[in-house]
């Protein structure tokens, strides 16, 4: 098995985990307080005039950046807030008076290009304790300034302004160092000669004086404005008294001429009430009146509606169903009608059928009767006398057993009379039957014993 991709991978594995150590170890990281100074190879940047140009450094405000080993190097700024204490011992003011102000301040460096480029340049190898210095130098040169053109009232009554004139005059050397003054506020001023001391006691016997004088005048004023009042209250008791007195009989005139107006509108008010009610009671009456009649009126509105619903619900349940039902009867009539006519159609048409197929078979049976008539003649007239003697004798028994049946046919017969009814019976049977020969003749013409007489000599002759 050839190690060479082995060896190749292993490679490869090595130099991507140097790859990611070298890259972890020169990642540098700030806070959103710092700024990384990555100083080595060359960037543009902008000045205060705006114009582009050529340093040494790049800047990382907060966050990370990886630094390239052997070519550059990094190196942190602060951005944070400095506090420095101001003292600015025997400073002359504008009267000539030795004074000393102690003030509070707070810079940082300006996070803001080009100023931050500016306060890099001139603090990155000095640090915070740098940044501290050169503000507190600057600002007490300022106090300085500004103390001595101001006396020491307007300095004590006027901490503000002093304030805003001492940030307004460190304003531009500040720039210049690329830093930013916060705040600053003057904390306090004494003197050793006693000068504030003397205009707090100077403004505490004026203090004291005005005060005096105030009681004083406040003690003449109160009596003075004791027995104007007590005047005044005098006078506005008695006359207070004189208008209570006039208010009470005016007071008493009103009411007696209230009551009696009272009296009056009571008298008419009881009248106006006893009309006023005979009205209403009228009024009622009317409108009792009215509410019958409305209610009449409505009893009879109700009762036309209910005969329109009485005469809808009876064209709804009898008319329009005894319509229906008439139309109904009438399709039922005609298709009734329809289908006898349409049975008749085929009745007629079946009765001409069977009447032709009858009158087919009439006419059929009329030619085979009028054949085996014709033929039956043909047999007659070949008949011998002795072929009708046979016939007739043939026809005998018949005859008599129509004659005998009758009898047949009865269960019982009682006799009334002699012994003789048997006899009598079966001699009206043979009575009957000898009538036979006459009745044939008389039907068909021929004499029965003739026919016998003539069958024997044929017979005799066969023989």
């Amino acid at each position: 098995m050839p190690l060479m991709p082995w060896i190749v991978a292993a490679v490869a594995v090595v130099l991507v985990v140097a790859l990611v150590v070298l890259w972890a170890r020169n990642y540098r990281r700030v806070g959103p307080n710092q700024v990384l100074v990555i100083s080595g190879r060359t960037s543009t940047v902008l000045d205060a005039e705006g114009r582009k140009q050529k340093v040494g450094y790049r800047l990382q405000v907060g966050g990370g950046t990886f630094v390239m080993p052997l070519m550059e190097t990094a190196e942190v700024f602060p951005l944070e807030v400095f506090s420095i204490s101001l003292r600015c011992p025997e400073v002359l003011t504008a009267q000539g008076v030795l004074i000393s102000a102690e003030a509070q301040g707070q810079v940082k460096a300006c996070g803001e290009e080009p100023l931050l480029h500016r306060a890099v340049e001139n603090f990155l190898s000095k640090g915070s304790s740098g940044i501290t210095y050169v503000a507190q130098e600057v600002l007490e040169g300022h106090m300085r300034g500004i103390l001595g053109t101001l006396t020491v009232e307007e300095i004590y009554a006027q901490r503000e302004e002093f304030a805003h004139r001492v940030r307004v005059a460190a304003q531009e050397d500040f720039g210049r160092l690329g830093l930013d003054l916060v705040s600053f506020s003057l904390k306090d001023i004494s003197d050793s000669q006693g000068y504030i001391a003397a205009l707090g006691a100077r403004r505490i016997a004026e203090v004291k004086r005005d005060a005096t004088i105030a009681q004083a005048e406040t003690e003449r004023d109160a009596a003075i404005n004791a027995s104007q009042a007590r005047k005044e209250g005098d006078v506005a008791r008695l006359a207070a008294e004189t208008e209570l007195a006039e208010a009470t009989r005016d007071f008493e005139v009103q009411r007696a001429e209230y009551q009696a107006a009272v009296n009056v509108r009571r008298a008419r008010a009881d009248i106006a009430y006893d009309l006023e009610r005979a009205k209403l009671s009228e009024a009622l009456k009317r409108q009792e009146y009215g509410v019958r009649l409305a209610e009449k009126e409505l009893a009879a509105q109700l009762e036309e509606k209910e005969i329109a619903r009485r005469e809808k619900e009876l064209e709804s349940t009898v008319k329009r169903p005894a319509e229906a039902m008439a139309y109904q009867a009438k399709l039922e009539a005609e298709t009734e009608a329809f289908q006898k006519e349409l049975e008749a159609k085929g009745r007629a048409a079946g009765v001409r059928l069977e009447g032709a197929s009858q009158a087919e078979a009439l006419l059929a049976r009329g030619k085979a009767e009028a054949d085996a008539m014709r033929l039956k003649a043909e047999a007659w007239k070949q008949y011998t006398d002795a072929a009708l003697a046979e016939m007739v004798i043939k026809a005998l028994p018949d005859l008599a057993r129509a004659v005998a049946e009758p009898l047949a046919k009865v269960d019982k017969i009682i006799m009334v009379g002699d012994a003789d009814g048997a006899p009598k019976i079966t001699g009206q049977v043979a009575s009957v039957l000898a009538q036979l020969p006459p009745v044939i003749e008389n039907l068909t013409g021929l004499k029965l014993q003739d026919l016998i007489r003539k069958v024997k000599p044929e017979k005799k002759e066969k023989e």
